[in-house]
């Protein structure tokens, strides 16, 4: 299996060179240690290896070697950090990266759009789809909610409780 996008680096926070991360991991507390290296995207920014791990105010935030300040950090903005699979991750867990693109169908087969981003939250991930006749909606990533998804085939199903669908972001 390909290596998978684990984080993208946000702003500079404070003056010492730590940054945000958007997270894209269920175990952070594993992945981002002191001593972990990553690959990156694109690949001229790394590899990066972690100097320091904290969460302020519930926000990953992470030092690496060769960037000690603030001028440093901001250059790593936008910077994807990857990793290789976890050998134990379950079969039916997915990756942004697998998922975006796929079209999205109702269960009666009805296209209701395609996949633009995966929205990872502490309670539960939230698909975005671009509908098909336009506008956006926000999908609750659990199994009754989103009961297939084949990569396949190229598609997921959906079965929205009413409404959920007709909600702006």
């Amino acid at each position: 299996m390909d290596d998978v996008m684990v984080a993208r680096i946000g702003k500079a926070h404070g003056l010492k060179g730590e940054v945000t991360v958007q997270v894209h991991t269920d175990s952070p507390e594993e992945r981002f240690v002191v001593g972990a290296t990553f690959v990156t995207e694109p690949a001229e920014a790394g590899p990066l290896t972690v100097r320091a791990s904290r969460v302020h105010n519930g926000i990953q935030l992470l030092a690496f070697e060769g960037a000690p300040d603030r001028t440093a950090a901001e250059a790593l903005r936008g910077t994807r950090l990857v990793a290789a699979p976890d050998p134990d991750d379950e079969e039916d867990a997915w990756y942004e990266d697998d998922l975006i693109g796929l079209e999205v169908l109702d269960t009666k087969g009805v296209s209701v759009g395609r996949v633009v981003a995966l929205h990872p939250r502490p309670v539960q991930d939230l698909l975005e789809i671009e509908k098909t006749g336009g506008g956006v909606a926000y999908v609750p990533f659990v199994e009754e909610i989103v009961p297939e998804v084949d990569v396949d085939a190229g598609r997921v199903v959906i079965d929205p409780p009413p409404g959920l669908l007709d909600l702006e972001s």
